[in-house]
């Protein structure tokens, strides 16, 4: 995809709204804009009909009831909604210890210290591999029934590790505890159709999935609900876990972006195939690579972390622009002149982690632009190598 001049290898910090679905949310801002809410007349009912509609279609996306689906402002809430709103069993059960791992979104990392800081829980970190799996032995090893909750990505949004989120609910049910998927990155990486029956809550994120920004999702069981405290207090609405007038337009699109992924069944094998053709066009450079973290066929179809010895990552990025947008890692954290963290976690050196760049191909990406990249980042590297800007690896 270019936009303008530009050739856009970032889908894993932003999708672009997919034509389809734009075309289905635009009646929302100015024919039926009535307030779902709004109980007393047939406009309200009108937009409350196509509230819940979206609900039906991301509940079919993961397989749970449409009043499991709980729409928040993005991932990032909904991250903060699932571990915070536990906020009130800490005091009320002998379960108070959180598990994550160290290379998890900074939203799901950050609400795991509030919970200790200021809410009296725990937190301990399960080991991962240099693939950024759940070492399995040492998550069975920190379960126990002092333990409320196991929260993870179930896909990285740096490396595109696919977590085997399945065989971790199982053990993790077993000592009664509950598990969070922050499943931003999952739409897009793997088969969601039974996602619930392995997860207790589940995060979502519109623009993560060719949807609108500014919408995103919690599924959170049925009979789990009673237990979640909200961050959000006010009307009451959405079975009073999540308060405020809903932004249907929003909703509606991120739905749509849910239907749309279910009619496309090979979109992740042809995205794979051209994440593949990329890999294997930056290795003929000549120019030293390797991938961080899975093989390119483990992983998310369109994810390759890759780090180029001698380089920093900064100056290879700010050399490509405005051509090529690609990133050093997560787009929130990528702000930060600190070394990546989940480099770090799956064990690389710092040196190595500030050499890491992250190309995301998506729906709209052809050859010619995997071409057109690979050319440029050849280009690039050798102008920087002449510039003496490589240093010894």
């Amino acid at each position: 995809m270019k936009t303008e001049r530009t050739i856009y290898f970032d889908y894993q910090a932003s999708t672009p709204v997919d034509p389809v679905v734009l075309q289905e949310m635009l009646p929302f801002f100015h024919e039926s804009f009535a307030n779902p809410h709004a109980a007393n007349h047939a406009a309200g009912w009108e937009a409350d009909a196509a509230f819940r509609e979206a609900q039906d279609r991301l509940a079919k996306l993961i397989g749970c009831d449409a009043d499991e689906i709980i729409f928040t402002s993005g991932a990032t809430e909904s991250n903060n909604l699932a571990i915070l709103g536990l906020r009130g069993n800490v005091a009320t059960t002998k379960r108070n210890i959180i598990v994550t791992t160290s290379i998890e979104h900074k939203s799901v990392l950050d609400p795991c210290r509030v919970m200790k800081e200021e809410y009296d829980s725990k937190f301990t970190i399960c080991q991962v591999d240099r693939c950024g799996r759940l070492d399995l032995d040492h998550l069975e090893s920190l379960l126990s029934d002092q333990v409320m909750l196991l929260t993870i990505g179930a896909v990285n949004g740096e490396i595109g590790t696919i977590q085997y989120f399945k065989e971790i609910y199982s053990l993790a049910s077993r000592f009664g505890v509950l598990v969070h998927l922050d499943g931003a990155q999952m739409p897009l990486a793997s088969d969601m159709s039974d996602a619930c029956r392995h997860a207790d809550m589940i995060s979502l994120s519109g623009h993560k999935m060719y949807g609108p920004k500014g919408i995103g999702c919690l599924f959170i069981r049925r009979d789990l609900q009673r237990q979640i405290v909200p961050l959000v207090f006010g009307g009451g609405q959405q079975n009073g876990l999540r308060s405020g007038t809903l932004p249907v337009p929003l909703c509606v699109g991120m739905g749509a972006a849910a239907d749309l992924l279910g009619r496309v069944p090979d979109e992740r094998a042809s995205v794979r195939s051209l994440t593949r053709k990329l890999w294997q066009e930056l290795r003929k450079l000549g120019h030293e690579i390797v991938l961080n973290g899975a093989p390119i066929d483990e992983r998310h179809p369109g994810n390759m972390n890759v780090r180029f010895p001698g380089f920093e990552a900064e100056e290879i990025l700010s050399a490509l622009q405005p051509d090529l947008a690609i990133s050093t890692g997560s787009a929130c954290t990528s702000g930060t002149m600190e070394p990546s963290h989940v480099l770090r976690g799956i064990g690389l050196t710092e040196d190595q982690a500030r050499s890491a760049l992250r190309f995301s191909l998506g729906r709209l990406t052809t050859e010619d632009e995997i071409a057109r990249a690979a050319e440029l980042v050849d280009k690039t590297l050798k102008r920087l190598e002449f510039a003496g800007l490589k240093q010894n690896a």
